[in-house]
């Protein structure tokens, strides 16, 4: 069975009208082990957003445990992760909405690259043991869902791997061999969009009728349409002004370098023009430190990492939102933009293109500065329907929870029938 959606259906349910809950063989709910790295964390609250709503929708219609695992490195400043936001996640880990149990395992920048996902396993297998769940299902290739391959064949039940982005996209040296063995040992693999679905079939050998796509959904109760004035007077910012909205992890792949550059030529032109960056990474210092050089420093504003409904709040009082990465799955930033109704400029990566067209934004080449100014300028200058805009994007996470369940139940089925 292969699940492939637009992500621009009509297909919001309410609690009474979802479909009937999901039953294992003995004629109970079946029950799930969804294994991942990625969740909110108080340091990085917009880190696997979501896998958390996917998770808290699939827990209606299934048993969900969420095994929520992470690499616990070293304290010694060289032995410590510098391409992302560490810290220890606390053992009493809690998430609305979600049962979920954390832990950690030791490992090593790099040099322990190749057995994170052996270890990961063997801290895994108890206690997914103990949930005697009827499937595995991991989000993040690499080592986790190799992990859980390795736990769900132990226990004799099928595992469903997701893949997001990253974990396909941006694959070297071990990461390629042992992302190609777990997609190939994974029961169903699901991917958020058309073009990641292509690069798993093409690029790491999986079988196309095992690759499902399901693309991401959005909080509808959170991002909607909303009065820009109101907006910007909640977040007390003037009336007038032109403000350019990026929401993400602050690294260089995420094409912030050339979005600062690309500001920086706008706002010679245009003093009404603001960039506003929501998030956090370890790019932060030297990102502030490139804008203070450019004199810019009072028409950028950073107000950190935030909640959905902040970060809502800052996409109703945009005039465009922009994500200029050079790598993407399928960014739910996109989407939530759409569903405020704004317009987006987004590099044309991954599988950005089935987010935006000529309706509702602009599609640029990944690291090109020129190319991503002139399109801001044109977004900022045309007249865009935002009501349009807004209403074709309909889709939740209860729909993305149905359709991952019904990759999940043919997994089942399918390990039942041998």
């Amino acid at each position: 069975m292969r699940v492939a959606v637009t992500g621009t259906h009509d297909t919001n349910t309410t609690p009474g009208s979802r479909a009937a809950d999901a039953t294992s063989p003995g004629g109970r709910r079946l029950r799930i082990a969804l294994v991942t790295p990625m969740l909110p964390v108080p340091y990085d609250q917009t880190r696997g957003r979501y896998i958390h709503e996917t998770a808290r929708s699939l827990a209606q219609l299934a048993d969900v445990r969420v095994f929520f695992q992470s690499l616990r490195y070293p304290n010694l400043p060289l032995l410590r992760p510098r391409s992302f936001l560490y810290a220890d996640v606390p053992a009493d880990y809690r998430l609305d909405g979600v049962d979920v149990e954390a832990f950690s395992y030791p490992a090593v920048p790099v040099v322990s690259r190749m057995l994170n996902g052996h270890v990961g396993g063997w801290v895994l297998q108890p206690r997914v043991k103990a949930y005697a769940p009827d499937l595995v299902l991991a989000y993040w290739v690499y080592p986790d869902g190799y992990a859980a391959v390795r736990v769900a064949r132990s226990l004799g039940v099928p595992c469903v791997v997701g893949a997001l982005g990253s974990d396909i996209h941006v694959r070297s040296g071990l990461n390629v061999y042992m992302t190609r063995k777990t997609i190939g040992q994974a029961d169903a693999l699901l991917t958020v969009s058309e073009a990641m679905r292509h690069t798993a079939i093409d690029d790491f050998g999986a079988r196309p009728e095992r690759v499902h796509t399901i693309v991401n959904g959005f909080n509808t109760a959170v991002f909607r349409p909303g009065c820009q004035r109101e907006a910007r007077a909640e977040l007390g910012l003037p009336e007038q002004g032109r403000y350019i909205v990026y929401v993400g992890r602050f690294v260089e792949a995420k094409g912030l370098l050339e979005l600062v550059n690309a500001f920086s030529q706008l706002a010679q032109d245009d003093p009404a023009v603001r960039l506003v960056l929501i998030g956090d990474g370890v790019m932060r210092d030297g990102l502030l430190a490139r804008v203070a050089a450019s004199g810019l420093s009072e028409r950028v504003l950073v107000p950190g990492g935030l909640a959905p409904l902040e970060v809502a709040r800052w996409i109703r009082a945009s005039d465009v939102l922009t994500l200029p990465s050079w790598s993407e799955g399928y960014p739910n930033v996109v989407v939530e933009a759409v569903a405020c109704g704004r317009p987006v400029v987004a590099t044309d990566v991954g599988g950005t293109a089935e987010i935006v067209n000529p309706s509702n934004g602009i599609l640029v080449p990944p690291r090109d500065a020129g190319q991503l100014q002139r399109a801001l300028r044109e977004a900022l200058d045309r007249h865009w329907d935002h009501d349009d805009i807004a209403a074709k994007m309909k889709r939740s996470w209860d729909d993305v929870a149905r359709e991952t369940l019904a990759v999940c139940e043919s997994a089942v089925a399918a390990h039942r029938r041998g």
